[in-house]
């Protein structure tokens, strides 16, 4: 098995969240007790997907809010809040709110573009200015101002005997400007990200703009994002795949999942939609076996960070082992060191 040039500094993990309508805080719990598993494991970072009017995390920044108060030492990430369902205002208070009690280990990663549906959820959404709102990166930019401390009201001091206002977001956390994501699938949206200082997530689907090979199209990426970042090589960016070592799995479980990779993999063949959109291969194998693959793919290459995405709908059983096999198996085979 090759070597890395460098070893893996940081390893994380992605979750969805899924739960069963009629036992919707079960699968809450589940997926804080996969944050707390972890923790316990050394992983350095724990993201929790966004999933609107859907079986999934509706409420990415409440949930993060509970992780706070059962972990210590952990991130806790966004991969990613969609911005065109948040008002920036109201989404920086609750930011700065989770990375204060966290003690500075909140990292949100948003995106921009309409919601998903968006025929179907805009009179409920923005009943009033459907046709008025903005969805592009102007949308970040407000958050990101918000977020800084510039000013989010022309009025502050004192009004009445005991009532305070300021004229910026409060509570204000200093360090959350640094630790602001921005995920996105094409060359524009990294070099937007690294010209506006934001650290960049590589998703799992990117477009085929330049080419069909998905792990030349996501190392392009982050060149394109250091290369317009004012941090350089220094840039914080982290890769997202979809990883299923098998170490630790039963025979029924490697059934599972080697069906599950089968199903998904026509997908990964040639773009799909107007929007070429093309998705990556799930790594399904031995620590071994998915190590080699990723010493192999252009994209890992170019990280030292990455973020795996745990599959969408396998039991919390399943997510204890493939986490367990990261963290104690694939991890140390691409010179990873658990936290302590």
């Amino acid at each position: 098995m090759p070597s890395p040039s460098e070893p893996l500094e940081k390893l994380g993990f992605l979750t969805i969240g899924l739960f069963d309508p009629a036992d919707p805080a079960r699968g809450h719990e589940s997926t804080l007790e996969v944050i707390e598993l972890g923790e316990r494991l050394g992983f350095d970072s724990a993201w929790v997907r966004h999933r609107h009017l859907q079986f999934g995390i509706s409420s990415p920044v409440a949930v993060l809010a509970a992780a706070t108060q059962r972990t210590r030492r952990i991130e806790l990430g966004t991969a990613v809040i969609p911005l065109g369902w948040e008002n920036p205002l109201r989404l920086a208070e609750d930011l700065a709110t989770v990375d204060v009690l966290s003690g500075g280990r909140l990292n949100p990663g948003v995106s921009v573009g309409p919601p998903m549906h968006w025929d179907d959820v805009k009179d409920a959404l923005y009943p009033d200015t459907a046709d008025a709102e903005d969805f592009g990166y102007g949308r970040v930019e407000r958050l990101l101002r918000l977020v800084r401390g510039e000013r989010a009201s022309t009025f502050a001091g004192k009004e009445g005997v005991v009532e305070e206002w300021s004229d910026r977001v409060q509570p204000h956390s200093p360090g959350l400007p640094h630790r602001l994501w921005y995920g996105g699938a094409s060359l524009r949206s990294a070099q937007w990200a690294g010209e506006h200082g934001m650290n960049f997530l590589t998703s799992s689907v990117v477009k085929a703009e330049e080419s069909e090979d998905f792990a030349q199209i996501q190392a392009a990426q982050v060149r394109t994002f250091r290369a317009s970042s004012p941090a350089g090589g220094a840039a914080r960016v982290s890769q997202g795949l979809v990883v299923i070592p098998t170490d630790g799995a039963t025979a029924d479980q490697r059934a599972r999942y080697e069906a599950y990779v089968a199903a998904r993999t026509p997908r990964t063949t040639a773009p799909q939609g107007p929007g070429r959109l093309l998705f990556a291969p799930d790594l399904l194998g031995t620590a071994e076996q998915v190590a080699e693959a990723l010493y192999a793919h252009a994209g890992f290459r170019e990280v030292r960070e990455v973020a795996f995405a745990l599959p969408f709908s396998f039991e919390h059983d399943d997510y204890v082992q493939i986490l367990t096999d990261i963290a104690t198996k694939l991890g140390p085979a691409l010179g990873w060191r658990p936290a302590g």
